[in-house]
This record gives C-alpha cells, structure tokens and sequence, in this order.
C-alpha cells in the first residue's frame, strides 16, 4: 500500500457543466422588505412556450424562498411545482463520485488517477487500477477533474413547474413569493445646536439581503410596522455596507397602507446579495427640542441613582419634522466648537407624525442626588405614614431644573411636601424641582398609605 501526503493552497476542480436553462426575458421586478427578516418579490418575465403541457424553469430566485408562497401568473394553470436547490461544490460532487473514477492533476501535471472510494475533509482515498489504495490528506496542490456533473446538482436555485399554457409563444409569467433573510431598519444622526434648544436630523434607511440572490433594477417598497407572523425568527450577520448619498429631496414616497406605512423608493435600485444598502430616508433642520433631567426616586434610604439627560420634541409639520417615523436607533452629536462628538443614543419605536419623542442622551455628570426615608409611623392598623427626603445637588456653572419620578402604587395620599407635585396617573406623581448653580434644592414629602 502507498501512502502520499502533499501540502498546498488550493484546491481546484474542473468539471463541464451542461448549459440548459430556459431562455426568459426579464421585464419588471419588484421587492417589499419588512421589519422582520421578510421580503415578498414580485418578479414579471417573458418566455416562449409551446401549447400543452409543458416545464418551465425560472432561475435566479431566493435561496431561502419559501417555496409553500409561491404563485405564478399566466395563460394556463400550473400542475405542480418543485424547488430545487441542491447546488454545486466540491463536497457534493465530490459524495456522488463514490465508487467512480476521478482524476488528480498535480502543480508538474503529474496524473493521479483511481477509484474514489471516501472524501471528507481536506482528503480522499482512491483505489488504483493495480489494486492498491493512494490516501491524499492534503489536496491543496491539486485539481481534481471529473467527467460530468452528477444528476440533481444545479448551480442555481431553480424552481421548476409542470404547467399547461392556454396559447403558443410568448407570453407574461409573474411569479410572486415570499423569501427570509431580508430585513431594513432605520438609522437616525441628530445634532444638537450649542444651546441645546434645537436638533438638525437626518434619517438612513439600511437594507439587508442574505436572501441568496441578488435583484437588479427592482422597484423597492418598505413596509414600516409590526406585522403578525406564525413563524419563527432568524438572526443574521450583518453584510457589507454600500451606501447611496444624501439628496436634497426625498428618495421614498411615503404613504399609509392598512394600519401600516409603505414607503417606495422613487428610482430602481439594485440589492445585492450579501450587501446591506443605506439609502437617505429623509432630512430636517432646526427641530425644536427641550433639555431634560429627569431622576426617578426609588422610593428607600440610601437610594442615588443617575439623573438621566432626556431630550423631549413633537414630530410635527410646525417643529420642521411631521412624518411618520420608522422604528430604530438615533445616534445624538454636538460639536464641542471643533469637531463634532458623539454623545449618546436611544432607540424609538414606530412613531406616528403629531406624536412626542422622548430620548435619553446619557447620565448628567454633575448632577448629584441622595434619597433618604427619615421616618416611618403606622397611624392605625390599616394606615401607615413614610417620609422622605431628596437632595440635589448642582455642581454645574448654570441654574437647572430636576424632574423627580416616584412611583406610589394605589391608595395614596402626598402630605406636608414643600414643592407642588403632579399627578401623572393613579400611581404615579412628579415634582419639578428647581436648583441653583453651585447649590443644593432639598425635596421633603410624606406619603399616607391606607390599605
């Protein structure tokens, strides 16, 4: 028995590939992408078919199509339908060769010929003409040929239908079916101006296809909104970004479709496989915002949590925004008279135009709070009384005012407090307190529980 081992960095194989696919004239495709790895692709080609029953073959499809939502629009009826998509490699080729004659050319063009008896890995064991058994654990150095391709590998997914057609010639096939592995998602910059009154924003749409094809020239629709599914989700590495600049008008035409909105991309685009495209949703200037800081009160003794920094504005046509705004992360900047530097970021929810955002920035730095419970009194058995005081304290060069969030439950009641309060809802109240620069503002209330 002769045993060689070779080391290398390639491996090659030549096969020929019989070249059969059914002619068809492409004529208009379309893509809608949701919010949840989905895409539905609308795909209208033109092929020459006999009268009769007769196969037609459509190729380029989804590799993750969902073959159960396919239907296909023509003269005639479809009988039955199959996708396959058992594609070419090495690996595959390589199984349904088991008990064949393959072909080893070396980098001197050396010949290795014999029966292949297993592959796996980066080796195979052939069986020579002279009966003994040649083991390669490293093919790198070869190319590896064989006679044909093996019945049943394609190298495209192919979905094949047994179809009668009404007429002779040519004719509009339109194919419609849904696919995974597409999803988009909104991205949002805004930057604060130096006085924190007011925000420039602009908005990017982020397309991703891992669907397994790419579409060239589709006319694109995105669909914002949370739709219902009876499926499981997949999760997919992000791709590449390709990104299409900023205009000044708007790219997509937007527009609400049943408890949705639709936005169309008013141009064909090209969607890549592999690819994630950002494409300008839109821009606006000069949104009026208001500064916040906001302490949401525990409610025990030694409680000193953060004070958040929130940023409040109405998405309307009057504060220069008034679109309905797709769900995703906004990235907030300022420019510290320089250059401009990133200071925090939150995530919205699908916001109807007319309705208020709210965002978190980040935790002020120079702002202190300590919470304390200085007394506790049980009035009766079924009444209870619990005092407590809020310091805070301001170490910025400016006068601020803190908003302070407490929840209470039910069945209460604020006493001897020395700063007014709202009511927010039946659990929930806020002081705003006021603090000078340099200073401390001391909150003190009581709250009488009866059960």
């Amino acid at each position: 028995m002769k045993t060689l081992a070779l080391s290398v960095l390639l491996v090659f194989m030549i096969v020929q590939i019989p070249v059969n696919a059914q002619k068809f004239s492409p004529k208009k495709l379309s893509v809608t992408i949701y919010n949840d790895n989905l895409g539905v692709v609308k795909d209208l080609r033109e092929y020459e078919l006999p009268k009769g029953q007769t196969k037609i073959e459509i190729q380029d499809v989804a590799q993750l199509i969902d073959p159960t939502t396919v239907h296909i629009n023509f003269k005639g009826e479809v009988i039955e339908q199959n996708y396959q998509y058992d594609l070419v490699s090495l690996e595959k080729i390589l199984s349904r060769y088991i008990d064949r004659e393959i072909e080893l050319i070396g980098e001197k063009d050396d010949l290795i010929s014999g029966k292949l008896l297993s592959a796996g890995g980066n080796s195979i064991v052939l069986q020579k003409k002279s009966g003994g058994l040649e083991m390669l654990t490293n093919l790198e150095k070869y190319r590896i040929t064989v006679n044909s391709l093996p019945e049943g590998l394609i190298t495209k997914p192919t979905l094949v239908c047994l179809a009668n057609s009404d007429i002779a010639g040519k004719q509009d096939v339109e194919l419609t079916y849904q696919t995974k592995g597409m999803n988009w998602h909104t991205e949002y910059v805004a930057v604060l101006d130096k006085d924190d009154k007011s925000i420039d924003m602009n908005a990017w749409v982020s397309i991703e296809n891992n669907s397994g094809t790419s579409y060239k020239d589709a006319f694109l629709k995105l669909i914002a909104g949370d739709i219902n599914r009876v499926q499981d989700e997949m999760y997919l590495d992000a791709a590449p970004t390709m990104v299409e600049g900023m205009t000044k008008g708007r790219q997509f035409e937007e527009k609400a479709f049943f408890e949705y909105h639709i936005y169309t991309l008013e141009r064909p685009t090209t969607v890549a496989q592999n690819e994630t495209k950002a494409i300008s949703l839109f821009e606006s200037k000069n949104i009026g915002i208001v500064k916040k800081y906001l302490y949401r009160s525990g409610g025990y003794s030694g409680s000193s949590g953060k004070v958040a920094v929130v940023i409040e504005f109405e998405n309307s046509e009057k504060n220069n925004l008034g679109v309905p705004m797709p769900k995703g992360k906004v990235r907030m900047y300022k420019s510290d008279g320089q250059a401009l530097e990133f200071v925090g970021e939150d995530l919205i929810d699908h916001t109807a135009k007319n309705e208020k955002l709210k965002l978190k920035v980040g935790d002020a730095f120079d702002i202190v709070v300590e919470e304390n419970q200085t007394e506790y009194k049980q009035i009766t058995e079924k009444v209870s009384e619990s005092t407590f005081e809020i310091k805070i304290r301001n170490q910025k060069d400016e006068d601020i005012t803190v908003d302070i969030s407490r929840y209470l439950g039910l069945r209460w009641e604020i006493r001897d407090n020395n700063f007014d309060f709202e009511k927010v809802n039946a659990q929930n109240i806020l002081f705003k307190i006021p603090v000078k620069a340099g200073k401390e503002s001391i909150l003190k209330y009581t709250v009488r529980y009866t059960y």
